[in-house]
């Protein structure tokens, strides 16, 4: 009934507190908290989590943050990322202290004063860690990512306060060995540690962090921290117990600090280290004291061999996930024993291992029947019959992505569309040897995939397309860049069987015409995401077409697209209210354009 507020005399706190739970954007729940005092009010008391970008004075506005949220326990400052501040911070707009225009004020006296330059003023500071640890009194977790300014002492005062914290992520920050003193000294539930590219850490401060809350941590990641060595590890193996989870990257750790996590942290699930001076002896280590590991991934290694593989194979059964990245003396040897070994394993990824051949993937099919995603990249010695066993063995396959695979081709592609009847996600990129037949077989067989990317293979043509759109009728994401015989009549069957399509990337298709992008806007309603640039043949009339169809569009990317004038641009801007993202020549941008969406117009850099 128009007049009376029929919500709020029914629905209780709670039930509305649940709705607001429930909501899928923060933008959302921002517009309901200004229906009404009461959804202000309930909006304040319930929101546990906020998130904070580059900004004017970012230590005032975690101040106003703290005053309207009280309850927060998840804080996230990226300072990376650029988030513009709220309409209105308080209840009133004369409200002294609460509008953005006071914000700016107070933050152009404070750099008066005090002489700050442009790039400071966007980085929180000691100060701004102090407002959070006045303001978040039940934080408990904290991330603060590339906060350039925040020092020591900013994060002493945050350990003092916020006793509760268990997650803390410092990736970027140059704080010293004080800080993390301090977080060992008052966290004592501290579980979450990420001390990536901290360059102000030594020893020092990582070994008291494991004697002062060691007994709880769980995760902890290192990376690009020169001072930080195997003191550190072994402080590590000797007093977390607890820890889950190690993600390493280091030049200067050497085999004795993993010894010392391998044998001390028998509970480790999750091993990811790219260390260069690590060898067999570590490797092995692993692989008979981390019995309960269940993900692996190991990154350019130069000096461990298949002995290491075999102990890992021989040791950690309960092995889920497994990636090998430029590993160059690892061998099929090395794979076949992780087959034998590990039959849990669901999840695959060879990467550049240039000894790693088709025998070894064979084991794999063999053997892990639980298997539902592998990626082979760059291994050229990886042939057809890997993948005819995978398709015969691994019946639960979901994802499969192929990158420079030179000798597979079509055969494997069908084997496994024959034999993997649940694929979901097929990407395979610069695989010349793939043609129609392959992707013929998958639209045949594969009716749930979702995502389907054939980048760059010259060998497929309509007759595929139009295979998919007959089978594969929950398709949400195609991209065909590069397949120079792809056409008008496989587009226009993607379109007419594929109506949950969201993104569609169908760049350097030089045969595409308007007709096919008209089809797309009358069978592609959902469609959220497009690729035309270099579409020769696509002109302001075919892109008029997509735009009056799909109103959800929210990202366009046109560039040398000749057919594609400034009208066309406009068109787009005009008609696309929820669109983010314009990619174009600045040529083609008219006065007025720029003027109405100039911040959702992005250029193609050729001024150079």
């Amino acid at each position: 009934m128009k007049g009376h507020d029929l919500i709020n005399s029914t629905l209780p706190d709670e039930l509305i507190l649940e709705i607001f739970r429930n909501l899928d954007s923060k933008s959302t729940r921002d517009a309901c908290s200004l229906v009404c005092r009461r959804w202000l009010t309930l909006d304040r008391f319930s929101r546990d989590t906020i998130r904070i970008g580059a900004s004017g004075s970012p230590d005032a506005l975690v101040h106003l943050l703290a005053r309207r949220f009280p309850n927060v326990t998840n804080v996230y400052i990226d300072e990376r990322l650029s988030v513009s501040l709220p309409v209105d911070f308080g209840r009133r707009r004369n409200a002294s202290h609460s509008s953005p225009s006071w914000l700016r004020l107070h933050f152009v006296s404070e750099r008066s004063e005090v002489g700050a330059s442009e790039s400071d003023s966007y980085c929180i500071s000691d100060a701004g860690l102090t407002a959070v640890a006045d303001g978040f009194s039940k934080l408990e977790k904290l991330s603060l990512i590339w906060c350039s300014n925040a020092t020591s002492a900013g994060l002493r005062s945050l350990a003092e306060k916020c006793r509760f914290l268990k997650s803390l992520d410092l990736q970027g920050c140059y704080v010293g060995d004080q800080g993390l003193v301090a977080i060992g000294k008052y966290c004592k539930q501290l579980e979450v540690l990420n001390l990536r590219f901290c360059e102000g850490l030594t020893d020092t401060g990582l070994v008291e962090l494991a004697l002062g809350c060691g007994k709880t941590l769980k995760w902890l990641g290192v990376a690009a921290c020169a001072k930080i060595t195997d003191i550190s590890l072994e402080a590590v193996g000797s007093h977390c117990r607890s820890l889950e989870t190690l993600s390493l990257d280091s030049e200067f750790v050497q085999n004795e600090g993993v010894l010392a996590v391998a044998k001390g942290c028998s509970l480790l699930k999750n091993l990811s280290l790219q260390c260069i001076n690590v060898t067999d002896e570590a490797l092995t280590a692993v692989g008979v004291f981390c019995l309960s590991l269940e993900s692996l991934a190991l990154f350019s290694f130069q000096r461990f061999t298949d002995k290491s593989l075999c102990a890992i194979g021989k040791g950690c059964k309960k092995l889920k996930s497994l990636m090998l990245s430029d590993c160059y003396f690892l061998s099929d040897k090395g794979l076949e024993a992780v087959a034998a070994g590990c039959s849990e394993l669901a999840h695959l990824e060879v990467n550049g291992c240039h000894n790693i051949g088709t025998y070894g993937l064979e084991s794999i099919g063999r053997a892990c029947m639980r298997l539902k995603e592998l990626a082979l990249l760059y291994c050229q010695k990886v042939g057809d019959e890997a993948l005819s066993e995978i398709g015969k063995g691994c019946k639960y396959l979901e994802a499969l992505h192929l990158v420079d695979c030179s000798i597979i081709g079509d055969d494997a592609i069908y084997s496994i569309a024959t034999g993997c009847r649940n694929l979901k996600r097929l990407h395979i990129r610069r695989c010349y040897e793939v043609g129609s037949m392959g992707i013929i077989a998958v639209g045949n067989n594969c009716k749930y995939l979702t995502d389907l990317s054939i980048r760059f293979c010259d060998r497929v043509g309509d007759e595929a397309l139009v295979a998919v759109g007959q089978g594969c009728p929950f398709l949400r994401h195609l991209n065909v860049s590069g397949c120079h015989q792809i056409g008008d009549n496989g587009i226009i069957a993607i379109a007419r069987g594929c109506p949950q399509l969201s993104y569609l990337d169908v760049s350097v298709l030089q045969n595409l015409r308007d007709i096919a992008l008209a089809e797309v806007g009358e069978g592609c309603p959902l469609l959220k995401d497009i690729v035309l640039s270099h579409c020769r043949q696509i002109t302001d009339v075919g892109l008029d077409h997509l735009v009056k169809r799909c109103k959800l569009l929210e990202s366009c990317h046109m560039v040398y697209c000749p057919g594609i004038t400034s009208a066309g641009v406009a068109t787009v801007i005009s008609v696309c209210t929820n669109m983010k993202k314009v990619l174009i020549e600045k040529a083609k941008v008219s006065e007025r354009t720029q003027r109405r969406a100039g911040s959702v117009i992005s250029y193609l850099c050729v001024d150079l």
